[in-house]
């Protein structure tokens, strides 16, 4: 389980097709940190450490994981925001988050806002997952308070630190995000709806 506080950004060095498979090579400063069978969440996505090597270290994405984050698209030098699983003795400082995506985000929109930034989301409503004004959403495994929530639509406040530390100064309008819905609200969402699809 994660917090959505990102640790660090790490970068990627390399990367390698076996057959359906993608291994990613990492750089980052945890490295020294992880061990093998490790999990760690990259932009939100839960992989596992499979080699570590130096200040290096390799996941691999299967073509599931492919298919329904934005990794498909992750390219050498790309920053990735980072965070270990939470230890059972830490403070839970953002939500719960699995590490499970739900879906892909766009960015449509950034706004500078006197030394903060407001970022504007849409996604496929058609799936079901919905937000709630001042909940939690998970954007690249950043835990983040929407709000201006709207059917396939919401916005974010980003702080200077936030904005330094994680890969959101990189994020630019029409960018695909990794989006995770607020698990308690997913639960209320089933239960209310039921198994009936």
């Amino acid at each position: 389980m994660f917090t959505g506080i990102i640790e660090t950004l790490g970068t990627i060095v390399n990367i390698e097709k076996e057959g359906t498979n993608v291994h990613f090579d990492i750089s980052s400063a945890i490295t020294q940190e992880l061990k093998i069978d490790q999990s760690v969440s990259h932009n939100g996505v839960c992989l596992t450490v499979v080699a570590v090597e130096g200040e290096i270290y390799r996941v691999t994405a299967i073509d599931e994981t492919l298919k329904k984050t934005n990794l498909k698209s992750w390219a050498l030098d790309k920053k990735v925001n980072l965070e270990r699983c939470m230890p059972a003795n830490g403070r839970f400082d953002g939500h719960i988050v699995q590490g499970h995506v739900d879906q892909i985000g766009k960015v449509d929109r950034i706004k500078e806002e006197g030394g903060s930034w407001l970022f504007d989301f849409s996604f496929d409503a058609a799936s079901g997952n919905v937000t709630v004004e001042k909940g939690s959403i998970t954007i690249n495994g950043t835990s983040l308070t929407c709000f201006n929530s709207k059917n396939g639509r919401f916005t974010v406040a980003i702080i200077p630190y936030t904005y330094e530390h994680t890969n959101f100064h990189e994020l630019k309008v029409g960018d695909e995000v990794n989006l995770e819905f607020d698990i308690i609200g997913k639960y209320i969402q089933r239960i209310i709806r039921g198994y009936g699809e």
